[in-house]
C-alpha cells in the first residue's frame, strides 16, 4: 500500500507539471504573437488605413508653420494662422473631407515636424518641407508642390551680393533642422554658422546684429523682406528646394489621395489662385 501510494503521488506530480509548462509556453506565444502584431502596435495595416482614420474623426490634422511669413504665420492680435501652406492644408480638406474648414491646424519647426508625425500628433506636414533622400528615409512625399531655392538676406546695404561673398568668418544665422545649413556648409566649409529654433528668432538675431546674413528658403526670405523693407534677399538661388507633403510611412492610401487632391488643384486652377494670393505672381512650372 505504502509503495502504492508513492506512485500515485508521482503520476500526479508529473500530470501537474506538464499542466503548468502548456500553460506556460502558451503564455509565451501569446506574448510573442501580441508582440509582432498587437492592436497597440504600429503594424502597416494600421498606416495604411490612415484615410479612413481621417474620414472616420471628420477632421485632417495638419502640421505647419506659425513663424513663416507668406507660408504660415500665426496673427498675434487675431491668433489665426496664414499663408500658403495654410490655404494648401485647407484644400486638401475640402478634397478629402469636402470642407476645408475640417481641418485643425498644429504649429512645427523644422526640428519637431518628423517626431510629431511619426508619434501621430499630426496626419500630415505641409510646412516649406524640401524633399530630400535622406528624409525619405523616414516619411514618405507626396508630388511636389511648390518648387523653391536657397538664397540669402542681408541689410540693405550689405557687402554681402551673393553665394561668393560667403568666406571664411562669415556668420550665417540658419534655423536648425532645416536643409539650409547643410547646405551652407558645403558651398563654404569654414563658414560660421549660427542656429536657431525658428525663423522669427533668426530674423531677430540678424536684426540685433548678430549675424552677417540669414540663409534659407529664396521664397521664406521673400517673406522676411515683406516684414521689414530695411532687408532684402540678395543674389540667385544656389540650390533647388522642392517642397512636398510629408505622410506617415506605409500609409499609402492617405499619400495617394493627397496626389489625386494636388493634381485636381492644379486642374481647376485653384492651385494658381493661391499662389497668386500669396507669392504675388502666376506659378511657372510648379
Amino acid at each position: 500500500m505504502k509503495k502504492r501510494s508513492w506512485m500515485t503521488l508521482g503520476i500526479i506530480l508529473t500530470f501537474l507539471a506538464t499542466v503548468l509548462l502548456t500553460g506556460c509556453g502558451n503564455k509565451e506565444e501569446s506574448s510573442n504573437n501580441g508582440a509582432n502584431g498587437g492592436a497597440n502596435g504600429d503594424s502597416p495595416s494600421e498606416a495604411a488605413s490612415a484615410l479612413d482614420d481621417i474620414k472616420s474623426r471628420g477632421k485632417l490634422v495638419v502640421g505647419v508653420k506659425y513663424d513663416t511669413k507668406l507660408f504660415g504665420l500665426k496673427d498675434p492680435a487675431s491668433g489665426n494662422v496664414e499663408g500658403f501652406d495654410v490655404d494648401i492644408a485647407k484644400a486638401l480638406a475640402k478634397e478629402i473631407l469636402g470642407d476645408e474648414t475640417k481641418v485643425e491646424l498644429k504649429e512645427v519647426t523644422s526640428k519637431t515636424r518628423i517626431p510629431m508625425l511619426n508619434n501621430n500628433d499630426i496626419d500630415m506636414i505641409v510646412a516649406t518641407m524640401t524633399i530630400t533622400e535622406e528624409r525619405k528615409k523616414e516619411v514618405d512625399f507626396s508630388d511636389v508642390y511648390f518648387k523653391a531655392g536657397q538664397s540669402l538676406l542681408v541689410k540693405k546695404g550689405s557687402p554681402i551680393k551673393s553665394i561668393d561673398d560667403i568666406k571664411k568668418g562669415t556668420k550665417v544665422l540658419a534655423v536648425k533642422g532645416s536643409t539650409s545649413v547643410d547646405n551652407i556648409k558645403a558651398k563654404v566649409p569654414d563658414v560660421n554658422v549660427l542656429e536657431f529654433d525658428n525663423y522669427q528668432d533668426a530674423f531677430s538675431a540678424l536684426k540685433a546684429g548678430q549675424g552677417d546674413t540669414l540663409t534659407t528658403d529664396n521664397a521664406i526670405l521673400y517673406g522676411m523682406a515683406v516684414q521689414d523693407p530695411n532687408y532684402e534677399v540678395v543674389g540667385e538661388p544656389f540650390t533647388d528646394e522642392p517642397y512636398g507633403i510629408a505622410i506617415k510611412k506605409g500609409a499609402t492610401d492617405l499619400l495617394s489621395s493627397v496626389n489625386e487632391a494636388l493634381k485636381k488643384l492644379h486642374d481647376n486652377g485653384e492651385y494658381d489662385k493661391i499662389y497668386e494670393k500669396w507669392i504675388g505672381k502666376s506659378p511657372s512650372g510648379e
